[in-house]
């Protein structure tokens, strides 16, 4: 493992979904569920969800930038989740499941708002991508039921009919970024 490791924080609706993505990408050194941009500290699961913390779920994701770039990391962000739906994914509805990158310094910050932009301008979502670009402040780690959720309970409804076709997809559409 190369001795420099980036992190961003990435919000793309339920926590559960991008955290299953994110752990089948090579050169992704872990993922951790939880919650950022909110007003309360160390917030819970139920708090977070009555909509009134502020917070998104998001994922950390740790990452070694000789194997993955940033880049790849927010193309397969944006690839894995609706960044046209303010306030939603699917059936999960509040500004817990809103579209947000936390970036960590002006680089992220100019890479996301530059991919923004072409996805944008090339017309491949139908609308206009609302995901929100705020810089880090706070992180903090879910309660451990949700953490590896999607590995341990792969058969549950949720994971069955929301998880798996996002990874099936992802799988199909970038088998070279996945870890062997």
């Amino acid at each position: 493992m190369a001795g420099r490791i980036e992190e961003i924080y990435l919000g793309g609706g339920c926590f559960w979904c991008t955290e299953a993505v994110f752990q089948e990408v090579t050169g992704v050194i872990d993922v951790d569920s939880g919650y950022s941009g909110g007003s309360v500290e160390n917030p819970s699961y139920e708090e977070v969800c009555s909509g009134r913390t502020g917070h998104a779920e998001v994922v950390r994701v740790r990452f070694d930038p000789e194997i993955i770039t940033f880049r790849d990391i927010l193309e397969i962000f944006f690839d894995t989740h609706d960044p046209t739906t303010l306030n939603r994914q699917g059936h999960d509805v509040g500004t817990q499941y809103r579209s947000v990158i936390f970036y960590m310094n002006s680089l992220q910050r100019d890479t996301a708002q530059s991919l923004i932009n072409e996805l944008n301008e090339s017309g491949r979502f139908r609308k206009k991508i609302v995901t929100e670009l705020e810089p880090f402040s706070k992180f903090y780690s879910s309660e451990d039921y949700h953490k590896n959720y999607y590995r341990e309970n792969s058969y549950a409804p949720y994971c069955t009919f929301v998880i798996s076709p996002k990874l099936e997809k992802f799988r199909k559409s970038r088998p070279m970024l996945l870890k062997r």
